[in-house]
């Protein structure tokens, strides 16, 4: 036999009427329940991804003419470049080290004072 026990909905605390497993009770309590919990992650997720696109989007602008292209670092900082994010660093056997923003990327050139902008096609 089966105890009388009442399953309470973690969102809204009504009682749960369904299959043994059913955890909310309701499709709205469920959403708003995950919602909720994740939040703050999804948030700072997001502002990331909205900084990448960002970056990717400026690096392919200014890298339309020749798909390599050389800019001083002002001109990035003015488009609203952001150095601190990327999604990848590949390094050459010569040891230079080329940071992407999803396809499109940079080399800083040391002795010039400027950066080679590139697009990684493969």
């Amino acid at each position: 036999m089966r105890e009388n026990s009442f399953r309470k909905c973690p969102e809204c605390g009504d009682e749960i009427i369904g299959r043994a497993d059913k955890k909310f009770c309701s499709d709205q309590c469920r959403n708003t329940y995950n919602n909720r919990l994740n939040s703050d992650a999804s948030n700072t997720v997001r502002n990331i991804n909205n900084i990448l696109r960002k970056n990717r989007r400026i690096l392919q602008e200014l890298n339309k003419q020749s798909g390599k292209t050389m800019v001083n670092k002002d001109t990035l900082l003015t488009n609203g470049f952001n150095f601190t994010y990327h999604t990848h660093i590949y390094k050459t056997k010569k040891g230079d080290s080329y940071i992407f923003c999803y396809e499109q990327g940079y080399l800083y050139l040391k002795d010039k004072d400027l950066y080679l902008l590139v697009e990684n096609k493969d």
